[in-house]
């Protein structure tokens, strides 16, 4: 198909060339951009952040302004919960505190306990009669097992474990064209079915491009974010209309297809068969005009499609961590630049005529932000500034205050 200069696919060729990203204006800002403050021991000096993330990050920052986004500092997203959340560095700990790395018989892996039914299922996962409390007992069993196999287990019961080396890269296969764009009236509508970070932080950029984004929750299962800190919440939500639905309900499936039916993007940061039960296709809206940006740990296809990944134990999977000794690289730094990538190719999508799927698996750009090891020299006595967070100009939304509103506008 014929290429134009915002097309998803030259876009997402621009930011994964083997040398995209400024090396030398990375390096001069390694200690700026609060990262590197979370990165490293607990009881020791920071360490510094792959060049190749500072200068993959400013480059993906770029290209979101230059496409009529706002103007961010790309590297400083991977501070922004740490800086809200006063959060430290912790070594093979992640800055979160619910992920550590692991000695697997070949290697380093990630596990990390984010829900509450994880712990219990570490006896099945390792298929060892032990008590998931006893740590010693665990990291036993997984230096008994090759990272591999580990993941094989993780991925068929939906426990999030990061292994170096099973992620899927970021590359044109990522991307679909679709069908002729629908027309619009005023500002293009965003609905976002996304949680936590990078499903939100992608939709808010959208909104701050002028975008309208529709926030639609689950009546049973909210965004869990909202059980987080305030201010951190507010700054990813921040000016979106909040809508609970419950998509058990012939009303609720309603709702959304009226809402979808009308979006020029859709937000998805869950497994597809999530919004399959809400009676909704990505390749069929695609096909329709829609651009429909799809946030998952692995991708939608591959050999951990099914996977489940948060953004500590994906970035493992993406090769980015530190050795000698290992540790974690900032915080949960696959969520953050997940969700930039991703807004930078929604937006791509919006200015063009057709629709498109626009698959961003967490993983893949945890190996596109690794992907140059270069780590500069500095001199021992600069000083390395605190992660910082952008200014939240308003609280967000109470969940479900906008879903009447929304439903009037859509003649229900």
């Amino acid at each position: 198909m014929e290429h134009r200069p915002s097309d998803p696919e030259v876009v997402l060729a621009e930011l994964s060339a083997p040398s995209a990203g400024d090396p030398g204006r990375a390096a001069r800002r390694w200690a700026d951009s609060g990262a590197m403050a979370v990165t490293g021991p607990a009881d020791g000096p920071a360490r510094q952040v792959p060049v190749s993330v500072t200068s993959r990050l400013d480059l993906a920052a770029h290209t979101l302004a230059r496409l009529g986004g706002p103007t961010v500092d790309g590297p400083a997203l991977l501070g922004e919960r740490a800086a809200i959340a006063r959060f430290g560095r912790r070594g093979d700990v992640s800055v979160g505190g619910q992920a550590r790395l692991l000695d697997a018989a070949d290697g380093p892996v990630c596990l990390n306990l984010a829900r509450p039914d994880d712990l219990a299922a570490l006896p099945a996962w390792l298929e060892a009669e032990l008590d998931p409390s006893d740590w010693k007992a665990v990291t036993s069993e997984v230096g008994r097992r090759s990272g591999v196999e580990l993941a094989e287990r993780a991925d068929l019961l939906g426990l999030p474990v990061g292994v170096p080396g099973t992620a899927r890269h970021l590359d044109p296969a990522l991307l679909t064209p679709g069908g002729e764009t629908k027309g619009r009236e005023g500002p293009p509508l965003v609905v976002e079915f996304g949680s936590l970070w990078a499903g939100p932080l992608c939709a808010g950029l959208l909104r701050q491009a002028g975008c309208r984004v529709i926030k639609v929750e689950s009546a049973e299962r909210p965004d869990g974010a909202r059980r987080g800190p305030r201010l951190f919440f507010d700054l990813l939500n921040e000016g979106k209309e909040s809508v609970v639905v419950d998509p058990r309900t012939t009303d609720g499936r309603g709702f959304i297809r009226r809402l979808v039916d009308r979006a020029a993007v859709v937000v998805e940061a869950s497994r597809p068969r999530a919004l399959r039960q809400w009676g909704l296709d990505a390749e069929t809206e695609v096909g329709g005009g829609t651009v429909w940006v799809s946030i998952t740990g692995y991708g939608r296809v591959g050999p951990r499609s099914g996977g489940v990944a948060f953004g500590d134990d994906a970035a493992v999977s993406g090769g980015l961590l530190l050795d000698n000794p290992i540790g974690f690289v900032a915080d949960a730094p696959a969520d953050p630049a997940g969700g930039l990538v991703a807004a930078v190719l929604a937006l791509a999508g919006v200015a063009d005529p057709a629709g498109w799927l626009v698959d961003v698996p967490l993983a893949g750009v945890a190996a596109w932000l690794a992907g140059d090891s270069r780590v500069p020299d500095h001199p021992a006595e600069a000083e390395v500034a605190p992660p910082r967070a952008r200014r939240v100009g308003e609280s967000a939304a109470g969940l479900g205050t906008d879903t009447e509103k929304v439903a009037a506008s859509l003649g229900s």
